[in-house]
């Protein structure tokens, strides 16, 4: 593997595992390693908690003995219930070279789910980041927070990325990267480059009137593992294109957006939307963070493609107008090109989408 600073691709990624950096109770499919980053699985037991939690100086199953309620068997498949806090030890463990870390993130359709989940690992401080070297076990916190869903061991809710040493781009560099390669379609919003990219919020739709969801409360359950099962109405309300004055986030309530621009991350690239800064804006946008080498690139068929948004106000009603910014994308090289990019080729379920639900939904009809 190279000795580059940069996130790892899927070659080395592979290679990682092959050496033994990452290893698993049942063998690791090649279906796990994503342009850059790797699925990771729950395993057969998740425990009911009655808070969530870091280990800090203890491990995970020591902080699990103290505010375990009850055990559950996912092997034949299980109810995680909305509302309720769960850790669930996952199948892959890791023994990381020291100048590799890791940080991970929800799968896009996890976040599309609003199903909040985190990886914590022995003696963090913080959720969803690895120390460089560390060895050691892995676990999740779910806490599902519209819909109650099914899992089972082996169900994939969030992904890891490692990377050795620092590759984030400074502002300039990014700018910089910006002129060169378009990453995203549009004039770059107040606020430039600093903290990221900037993506803003469409409110003004592409001609149909439909310019989000948002969540029914009360629904069915969600099975995890299924693709194009559910109708959207019975779990969402769509949102029109507003007359004016934007769209009042209800802060009981969880929504789907889309940013007005289209988004294009390079095949030797990575890209990550980062958490909303509160300062402006008293809501969260885009629990599942992680953009693919080939997301929306001309060269993977992508052509451009509108990064969906889950949103969420924290503990007032907040509005929010079309085109105002709603989050930012972090840039970092990878140490590699990846040998697929993200995209239909591989199966890949949000190459060009619109405004999409999570893979589990049937897609509407065009509205």
């Amino acid at each position: 593997m190279s000795e580059r600073a940069g996130v790892l691709s899927s070659t080395a990624i592979a290679a990682l595992i092959e050496r033994g950096g990452v290893s698993a109770d049942e063998p690791i499919g090649a279906h796990q390693i994503q342009p850059a980053s790797l699925d990771l699985r729950l395993g057969p037991t998740a425990y009911r908690v009655r808070a969530s939690f870091l280990p800090g100086r203890e491990s995970v199953s020591a902080k699990i003995a103290r505010l375990g309620m009850h055990e559950i068997d996912l092997a034949p498949g299980a109810v995680l219930e909305r509302g309720c806090v769960y850790i669930v030890p996952l199948m892959e463990r890791l023994a990381l070279a020291p100048d590799v870390a890791a940080h991970a993130n929800p799968k896009s359709s996890t976040g599309r789910l609003d199903i909040f989940t985190r990886l914590i690992a022995d003696q963090a401080h913080e959720f969803d980041r690895v120390q460089a070297g560390y060895r050691g076990p892995l676990c999740a916190e779910v806490s599902p927070r519209t819909f109650s869903i099914v899992v089972r061991a082996g169900s994939r809710l969030n992904q890891i990325r490692f990377k050795r040493g620092d590759p984030a781009y400074s502002e300039g560099a990014l700018e910089r990267l910006h002129a060169e390669r378009q990453l995203v379609e549009g004039e770059v919003a107040r606020g430039g480059f600093s903290g990221g990219l900037p993506l803003s919020v469409d409110l003004a739709g592409d001609g149909g009137g439909l310019v989000g969801w948002k969540a029914k409360r009360h629904a069915d359950l969600i099975d995890i593992d299924v693709v194009g099962r559910y109708e959207p109405g019975d779990f969402w309300e769509p949102i029109a294109r507003p007359s004016g004055g934007g769209v009042i986030l209800n802060p009981d309530d969880f929504y789907i957006l889309a940013s007005k621009e289209s988004v294009r991350i390079p095949p030797d690239h990575a890209a990550e939307m980062v958490a909303y800064d509160t300062l402006v804006g008293e809501f969260r946008a885009h629990y599942a963070g992680f953009f693919d080498p080939g997301f929306g690139h001309d060269e993977a068929g992508g052509g451009g493609t509108r990064a969906v948004l889950e949103v969420r106000s924290h503990d007032v009603p907040f509005v929010i107008e079309d085109g105002q910014t709603i989050g930012r994308l972090l840039f970092e090289p990878l140490t590699e090109r990846p040998a697929e990019l993200y995209g239909h080729g591989i199966g890949s379920s949000y190459q060009r989408q619109g405004l999409a639900l999570a893979k589990q939904f049937k897609r509407p009809a065009p509205p």
